[in-house]
């Protein structure tokens, strides 16, 4: 007989999180694993269970270390000699949002559920958002 469970009627709430004067590491493990519902008891790794998430103040977010000169994003084309490369700094200026996009993303799992938790990432680079009818739950990080 077998006594598996399956919480497959899971509510998604809305999470805002303040980024002003955060790391942005620390920031991106916390925002995954909201993203993948670990911190719920009804954690299914198969399964969406987490919640959506609105980060504010994206623009305020703390660097740490020699990473702005020495972080390197690649991408590749798809053409013979296409590799394009970017440095944070340079990143930085051009889409702050960008940035905690890609490494939220990075720390996501590589499976067919990846693409749809970061369809639940809104990341803003003010304290400005338009979800304000909803039930939005704060936290600090």
């Amino acid at each position: 007989m077998k006594n598996t469970k399956f919480f497959n009627k899971v509510e998604r709430k809305w999470v805002v999180i303040d980024a002003k004067d955060k790391v942005l590491g620390r920031l991106a493990t916390r925002i995954a694993k909201i993203l993948q519902g670990k911190h719920k008891s009804t954690y299914t790794p198969n399964f969406l269970c987490g919640d959506k998430v609105v980060v504010i103040n994206a623009n305020r977010i703390k660097i740490t270390g020699n990473k702005m000169k020495d972080k390197i994003y690649t991408r590749y084309t798809g053409y013979p000699g296409g590799l394009k490369e970017i440095t944070l700094e340079k990143l930085i200026n051009k889409n702050i949002t960008k940035v905690l996009y890609l490494s939220v993303k990075n720390m996501l799992p590589r499976n067919l559920l990846r693409k749809s938790m970061l369809r639940s990432l809104k990341i803003y680079p003010d304290d400005k958002y338009p979800y304000v009818g909803e039930n939005i739950q704060k936290i600090e990080v």
